[in-house]
C-alpha cells in the first residue's frame, strides 16, 4: 500500500499571468505534484473551476483531510472520493482547478513511489508509441482578438518517423507576435493564413522530407449568435448553420485539412453529423465544446454521428478517471481522441503521458513557449524511453 501522508495545495501563476492551483502529494518513497491549466475559450458545459485563492482555501479543511491516509495506487478510489467530497455533478464544490490538479498529482506520486514513469503506470506494459504533435502555428480568435477570426491554424507532421522529428518540423518558422497559445498572431485575415500555412507547409515537408498536414479550430460557438441563430463574421458577413456547413466543407477541400476542430455551434449536434457525413472520410471532425470530455454529452454525439474524433481536457472533467471514461468510450466507438492543453497553462507536463497513456492518435500543445516547450520535450523523453 501507498499511503498518502501530505497534501499541500498552492496558488501559481499560469502562462498569462492568472491564478491557479498547483497539488503536491507526498507518500511513502514518492512524491507528485501538478498544476491545473485554464481555458480562454471554455465550453458552456464545462466543469466548474473557483476562485484559485478561495479554492485553496476551502480545500485545506474540505478536502485535504479526507485524502490522508489514502491508497495512492487506487487512482479510481481516490477520484471517486473528490466527487463524494465535492458533491456535485461538476465540481462546483470544491473547484475543477482542485480536483484536476490534485487528481494529476496523485498519479504522478503513485508513479514515483512504483519507480515507473506515469505514462507506464497509467497505461500499462502494452503502450508503444507516442501522439503525433498537432501544432498551432497561427492564433486568433479568443486567443488573440486583433488577428484571424478561425482560432487556430493548425500543422501535423503526418508523415514523420519520429515524434522528434515531427516536433522539430512544426516549430519550424520565423518569430512575430504571438497569442495565449504562443501561435504567431498576425493580424491578417483567415484566407491570407490558409495561403501562408499552405506553402508552410509545402515548405517544410521538402525541407525534412516527410508530409505535414493543415487543420483548424474554428472555435465556432465564438461566433454563432443563439439569438439571430447565425455565424456572425466581422464586417457584417453572416452564415446560416447550413452555408456554414458547406463554408467548412470547402475549407477541408480546397486546403486538404485533415482536421477540424469545433467547425458549429456548441450544442448543434446535428449540424455535426451533417458535416461528419459529408466529409468524416476524409477528415477528422474533432468535438472540444461539443463535448467537453464529458461522457455524457459523448454519448449524445456518438448517438447521432456528431463527430469521429474528440478532444480530451483533463481540467473540463476534473479527474483522470472522468478522463479515461470518457476516451474509453470514445474508442469504443470508433473516434480518434486529442490529448489538449489550454491557452492558460503552466510547466506541467502531465498531458504529455496522458496522450502516450491513453493511445491519443495527437497531442495538441502548441508549437513554441516555454510552457508549450515543456511537454514537447517531455514527449521526445518518453519516445526515447519507449525505444
Amino acid at each position: 500500500m501507498t499511503t498518502i501522508r501530505a497534501v499541500d495545495l498552492r496558488v501559481i501563476l499560469d502562462s498569462r499571468g492568472r491564478k491557479t492551483v498547483e497539488a503536491e502529494i507526498s507518500v511513502e518513497n514518492g512524491f507528485g505534484r501538478a498544476a491545473a491549466p485554464g481555458g480562454a475559450s471554455t465550453g458552456a458545459h464545462e466543469a466548474a473551476v473557483k476562485d484559485a485563492t478561495a479554492a485553496v482555501d476551502d480545500a485545506s479543511s474540505q478536502v485535504i483531510p479526507y485524502l490522508i491516509g489514502l491508497d495512492s495506487t487506487d487512482q479510481i478510489g481516490f477520484d471517486a472520493l473528490l466527487h463524494e467530497v465535492d458533491g456535485t455533478d461538476n465540481f462546483a464544490g470544491i473547484g475543477a482547478n482542485v480536483s484536476v490538479a490534485l487528481s494529476m498529482a496523485n498519479a504522478k506520486a503513485a508513479a514515483a513511489a512504483l519507480k515507473i514513469p506515469l505514462w507506464r503506470h497509467l497505461g500499462g506494459s502494452f503502450v508503444s508509441s507516442a501522439p503525433l504533435p498537432l501544432g498551432n502555428v497561427i492564433g486568433g480568435g479568443a486567443h488573440a482578438t486583433h488577428a484571424t477570426e478561425i482560432q487556430e491554424f493548425l500543422v501535423i507532421p503526418t508523415g514523420c518517423i519520429s515524434i522528434r522529428d515531427g516536433i522539430y518540423a512544426n516549430a519550424r518558422g520565423i518569430s512575430c507576435g504571438k497569442g495565449d497559445e504562443g501561435a504567431w498572431a498576425p493580424a491578417v485575415t483567415d484566407q491570407d493564413a490558409f495561403e501562408v500555412v499552405t506553402e508552410a507547409v509545402s515548405q517544410v515537408s521538402d525541407e525534412f522530407g516527410f508530409a505535414l498536414s493543415a487543420g483548424v479550430d474554428v472555435a465556432a460557438s465564438q461566433i454563432y449568435n443563439p439569438e439571430s441563430e447565425l455565424y456572425e463574421y466581422r464586417g457584417g458577413l453572416v452564415r446560416t448553420s447550413e452555408e456554414q456547413i458547406n463554408y467548412i466543407a470547402e475549407l477541408i477541400d480546397e486546403f486538404g485539412l485533415v482536421y477540424v476542430e469545433d467547425p458549429l455551434y456548441e450544442e448543434d449536434f446535428g449540424s455535426f453529423a451533417t458535416l461528419t457525413e459529408q466529409m468524416g472520410s476524409t477528415c477528422l471532425i474533432c468535438g472540444d465544446d461539443l463535448f467537453v470530455t464529458n461522457p455524457s454529452r459523448l454519448e449524445k454525439g456518438i448517438a447521432e454521428g456528431s463527430a469521429n474524433c474528440v478532444l480530451i481536457k483533463p481540467n473540463q472533467i476534473g479527474t483522470l478517471t472522468d478522463t479515461f471514461e470518457a476516451i474509453s468510450l470514445a474508442q469504443k466507438h470508433g473516434m480518434e481522441t486529442v490529448m489538449s492543453h489550454r491557452s492558460g497553462e503552466t510547466g506541467d507536463t502531465t498531458i504529455a503521458h496522458l496522450g502516450c497513456a491513453f493511445g491519443c492518435v495527437f497531442i495538441k500543445t502548441g508549437v513554441v513557449g516555454g510552457e508549450r516547450t515543456e511537454k514537447l520535450n517531455e514527449l521526445i523523453r518518453i519516445e526515447e524511453s519507449m525505444i
